[in-house]
């Protein structure tokens, strides 16, 4: 037999067999121990910690109120209290509110007028957190402290203006009123 047709045999029987295989699965070039997710994990609970505590130190100073403790994990007190009104906001409704943000350091951050009056639908537009579920607690009239953890306000982007990362904040708000859906 000819030597190049020999060749050209092996060749192609070669890459008959080779080409029938199941292709192997690679390894990973780099592997994840979990230690990142653990360090920020710690590095949280860290500052959390530190923010609580920031947090009862302002209470504690503030004898003049009774703070109470939402299950929304946040602190607020009742500096005008309805107590003849029983209608909170409820999903859809429309709410119409003023309101400011302080730092803990006494610093005011938006005074109410330059936020002017707020109207918001509950639930189905865009609110920091620990406001939406505040306002859920109010009633038309109301004039309520919150004191909110860094998560519950804007976390740790901030608002990419004047509330820095990982900030706790105070917010004064009005209840003005509550147009249900």
């Amino acid at each position: 037999m000819n030597k190049p047709i020999t060749n050209l045999c092996v060749l192609v029987l070669l890459f008959i067999i080779t080409a029938c295989q199941s292709p192997e699965a690679r390894a990973p070039i780099s592997r994840s121990s979990g230690s990142y997710i653990k360090e920020m994990a710690q590095r949280n609970k860290a500052l959390t910690q530190k923010e609580q505590k920031l947090i009862m130190q302002y209470i504690e100073a503030d004898s003049l109120h009774d703070y109470q403790d939402s299950k929304n994990g946040f602190w607020y007190t009742y500096d005008i209290k309805s107590e003849l009104d029983t209608i909170t906001p409820k999903f859809g409704d429309r709410v119409f509110y003023t309101y400011n943000v302080r730092s803990f350091n006494g610093d005011t951050i938006y005074s109410a007028e330059a936020l002017q009056p707020q109207n918001y639908l509950m639930d189905k537009e865009t609110l920091f957190s620990g406001l939406r579920q505040g306002l859920k607690l109010m009633k038309t009239g109301e004039k309520v402290t919150f004191l909110f953890l860094s998560q519950k306000a804007y976390g740790f982007y901030g608002d990419k203006n004047k509330i820095g990362s990982n900030i706790p904040l105070i917010c004064n708000v009005t209840l003005d009123s509550i147009q249900q859906q």
